[in-house]
């Protein structure tokens, strides 16, 4: 579906869009590769990587987010093949982040703010293993802190929780034209009736954890 929708949104770039009803993001400076080792990272997947990037994004202490691939087998994926599902991989985004900011719990809060944590291999419309949900650890800390907080979520729910949990291997990041699609594409109808209510979801249960500026 959402393949339909990203034609559609490549034919308009050539037209000037007009501001949307919400408030524009304001442009956040992308990390200079010499600065990355200043940030703890993290790696979420949780359906359409438009939408959790600027999900992440929204967030004090987090300096970065970057849309991508991870989870399955093959190198340098491009979007049709994780489309195709012949890769493995899951849409993905990388966070990068201040830890004396926000920490690594906060995050995985955060994740499940936004989604529907019960559906599997997809969010809303969007379905199949590209789509699915998986939170990436990095040490056995996170892995841990990751578990309890399933643990505990899932006494609230009737549902079992979706999302995988597995150790982080490689990030694969996407095209240049998914980085910052919601900031640069704020009218295209998917971005409208799919990706911001789910920022919206998530702000509204943690107002306290948005920046200035970016709440919708």
């Amino acid at each position: 579906m959402k393949n339909l929708l990203v034609l559609s949104s490549l034919l308009s770039m050539t037209m000037a869009w007009q501001a949307c009803a919400q408030k524009k993001l304001k442009t956040e400076p992308t990390i200079h590769p010499k600065e990355v080792s200043k940030y703890s990272v993290a790696t979420f997947s949780s359906g359409c990587f438009w939408c959790v990037e600027a999900v992440f994004e929204s967030v004090k202490g987090v300096a970065e987010a970057e849309s991508g691939y991870a989870g399955g087998t093959t190198a340098n994926p491009t979007y049709e093949q994780v489309g195709a599902h012949t890769t493995g991989h899951a849409e993905t985004v990388q966070v990068y982040y201040d830890s004396t900011q926000v920490s690594f719990p906060t995050l995985v809060k955060v994740y499940f703010a936004s989604q529907d944590p019960t559906q599997v291999n997809g969010q809303g419309p969007d379905e199949g293993t590209p789509y699915r949900s998986i939170i990436f650890y990095r040490t056995p800390e996170e892995k841990a802190q990751v578990t309890q907080y399933i643990k505990d979520f899932q006494k609230k729910l009737t549902q079992p929780i979706a999302a995988e949990v597995l150790p982080f291997v490689k990030f694969w990041k996407a095209e240049d034209y998914h980085q910052n699609y919601i900031e640069h594409h704020p009218d295209v109808p998917y971005v409208q009736s799919e990706s911001i209510p789910r920022i919206r979801r998530f702000q509204k249960q943690y107002p306290e954890l948005i920046k200035p500026g970016h709440t919708f």
